[in-house]
């Protein structure tokens, strides 16, 4: 259990800005892990898992720093998926430039969801967010520029920069995974800053955060349009990498997905989102051969996920190591 001592010592890490051995130690075993991952697995299937391991960590920015649970989180993916697919197919656009304007895209998609749900408070805010996010599915299915049905297809993976042959897998996987460390030593900066502590304080204590003069409704946003931009890159990189930009990628049970991810890998964890993106994700490769049961599957394991690990898995396996928050 863990001392006075210890949360002492977490805070100070936390004011001075240094990062915990344990942390640097986490981080370098999963870099490591992907880097030398490629030689021993399928490299798309790699690229699913960081895209959404990404995604995961976007999410949990929101819900496990601030405390709000967005059931919408699809119409950012999925719309930066059709943005980046678009740009690079229709426009000829390059690939950066295709990836950045889908970031921009579902910042600015996220601002104007955001700035509607954040006014509501709870259940009120998840309906909100599932409402809008809906609205963003339908306008895709009609949008002729969208291909309805039948999506984006035959997307140019085209050269990284004008330098990187992004037609090979193997290329494009490197790409994909410092685009996915950038973006989740993002967060952990975010997190670990003197934003990420207000965002806390209004998860744990709202009114008190309103008392101490913080304007909750500007950090509630700024939190969500960031949580919208990276979810807006890990769907850009998806389309990317399947060359496809299609109507799952901004339906509803991509939303309930992200949300069993987090869940299980463990709320407001650094890694947990890592680790329940590539269970996930796995669990659906390997088990594609059930159909529909596959499902199910997922259910069973969020309930016993729920009812088993509390804390999520890597969660637990903090408190295994005294509590530290991994």
């Amino acid at each position: 259990m863990a001392t006075a001592a210890d949360r002492t010592q977490r805070l100070g890490d936390r004011a001075t800005g240094r990062v915990p051995a344990h942390h640097q130690i986490a981080f370098l075993v999963m870099a490591g892990l992907f880097a030398v991952a490629p030689l021993v697995l399928y490299p798309i299937f790699l690229m699913k898992v960081l895209c959404f391991a990404l995604f995961a960590t976007a999410f949990n920015l929101l819900i496990g720093y601030v405390g709000l649970l967005s059931f919408g989180h699809a119409a950012f993916f999925g719309s930066a998926a059709y943005v980046a697919a678009h740009a690079a197919k229709v426009w000829g656009w390059p690939t950066e430039l295709a990836l950045l304007a889908a970031t921009v895209a579902a910042a600015g998609l996220g601002f104007v969801i955001g700035g509607l749900a954040i006014r509501r408070h709870g259940i009120y805010f998840a309906m909100v967010t599932l409402a809008l996010a809906q609205m963003v599915f339908f306008f895709a299915l009609q949008a002729p520029f969208t291909g309805g049905e039948d999506g984006i297809q035959a997307v140019p993976r085209g050269q990284f920069l004008g330098v990187l042959d992004l037609r090979s897998d193997l290329t494009l996987y490197y790409v994909v995974l410092a685009l996915f460390l950038g973006g989740f030593l993002l967060v952990y900066r975010i997190i670990h800053s003197p934003f990420g502590e207000v965002l806390r304080a209004i998860r744990d204590n709202e009114p008190r955060a309103v008392s101490l003069g913080y304007r909750i409704g500007q950090y509630k946003l700024a939190a969500f349009v960031l949580s919208a931009a990276l979810s807006g890159l890990a769907g850009a990189m998806k389309a990317l990498v399947f060359q496809l930009a299609t109507l799952t990628d901004v339906h509803w049970t991509m939303s309930g997905e992200v949300v069993l991810m987090t869940l299980l890998g463990g709320l407001g964890t650094v890694f947990g989102p890592v680790a329940g993106a590539a269970i996930i994700v796995t669990l659906q490769n390997y088990l594609a051969g059930l159909g529909s049961w596959v499902t199910v599957v997922q259910g069973l394991i969020f309930v016993a996920c729920v009812l088993l690990f509390r804390r999520g898995i890597v969660g637990e396996l903090g408190r295994l190591f005294g509590q530290r928050q991994f």
